[in-house]
């Protein structure tokens, strides 16, 4: 087994289904992550057999499904790594929910580290900034929507 083993997008995926799952039923069951990511039983059972090869989850057929405490942490990672993301998108780019949804579960996979935490820094900053704020965030929506910058508001946000 290795100790940081690399995961597809698709084992990451289960992974963090599997945690969903636990946190709303304590186990999870193989129909249940079917279901839950729209694919079929056999590619469920396949990818179950791989995660407990890499010591990520506990499994044995027709039992029920739970992280071990690597695949957990392994699991944790993902969701924070989607939730920032999500973040972002909603509320700096002011990006519809469903398609932030989407949109961050695919960037979860490829992020590094640094620019993860440098995303969130800048989040945390821009919630903290008098500079940016509300005023900033509708002038940036105004500017999404007609492409066009109004130099009159950046000399009001900078007086201030």
């Amino acid at each position: 087994m290795k100790e940081n083993p690399e995961l597809s997008e698709a084992m990451e995926d289960y992974l963090e289904t599997i945690l969903n799952l636990e946190d709303v039923q304590k186990v999870a069951r193989a129909k249940d992550i079917a279901e839950s990511m729209g694919v079929q039983r056999g590619s469920v059972t396949s990818a179950l057999k791989s995660l407990k090869e890499k010591g990520l989850i506990n499994y044995e057929p027709y039992s029920f499904i739970t992280l071990t405490p690597k695949g957990i942490k392994h699991a944790k990672g993902i969701t924070q790594r989607h939730d920032v993301l999500k973040d972002f998108l909603l509320t700096i780019l002011q990006i519809d929910e469903e398609t932030a949804d989407a949109t961050a579960c695919r960037m979860e996979h490829a992020i590094d580290e640094k620019s993860l935490q440098r995303l969130g820094c800048f989040i945390e900053y821009f919630s903290m900034c008098p500079r940016t704020g509300e005023t900033w965030k509708k002038s940036f929506i105004s500017f999404c929507a007609s492409g066009k910058w109004d130099p009159k508001q950046c000399e009001r946000c900078v007086e201030n």
